[in-house]
């Protein structure tokens, strides 16, 4: 499914950039026995109903044109929210000496979740700060996103 979700990256970057959002992130899941493409969008006023509508009119013709996608699908275009789903370098580049929290596949030291602060990240591996620096497998990794306090 990665490979649909690149070339849905190659095809709507320039053109949502185009439109004065970033591109943040795109998804395409089966969720039960719907499939989803989940398109995230930003900017540095934020996302409203009317950016995701705009968005999604323009993508559709893309999308539909280009016929990627095989089966049929839903298209969502939203916000990445605040607390973010951190998938790509850049998302981590971005949110270094920020909270984050990670879910992991197999316990570590007895924990299959863990909060602290983003220090450093390489292909291999994960640092966050939480009493103690605590250095994750990335392969262990199932998710990490942003905490925001409420």
């Amino acid at each position: 499914m990665a490979n649909i979700e690149e070339k849905v990256e190659n095809l709507v970057s320039k053109t949502i950039n185009d439109l004065g959002y970033e591109l943040y992130d795109v998804e395409y899941v089966k969720e039960g026995k719907d499939y989803f493409l989940r398109i995230y969008i930003d900017s540095e006023k934020g996302i409203d109903l009317n950016d995701c509508e705009k968005v999604s009119n323009i993508i559709t013709e893309l999308l539909d044109k280009e016929d990627y996608i095989k089966e049929q699908y839903f298209l969502e275009v939203s916000s990445p929210g605040v607390e973010r789903i951190l998938r790509k370098d850049k998302h981590l580049k971005d949110n270094i000496e920020k909270e984050v929290q990670i879910k992991l596949f197999k316990p570590l030291d007895g924990q299959k979740q863990y909060k602290g602060i983003l220090k450093d990240f390489d292909k291999d591996y994960i640092t966050i700060l939480n009493n103690q620096e605590i250095k994750i497998d990335r392969k262990n990794i199932s998710q990490i996103k942003t905490v925001y306090n409420w």
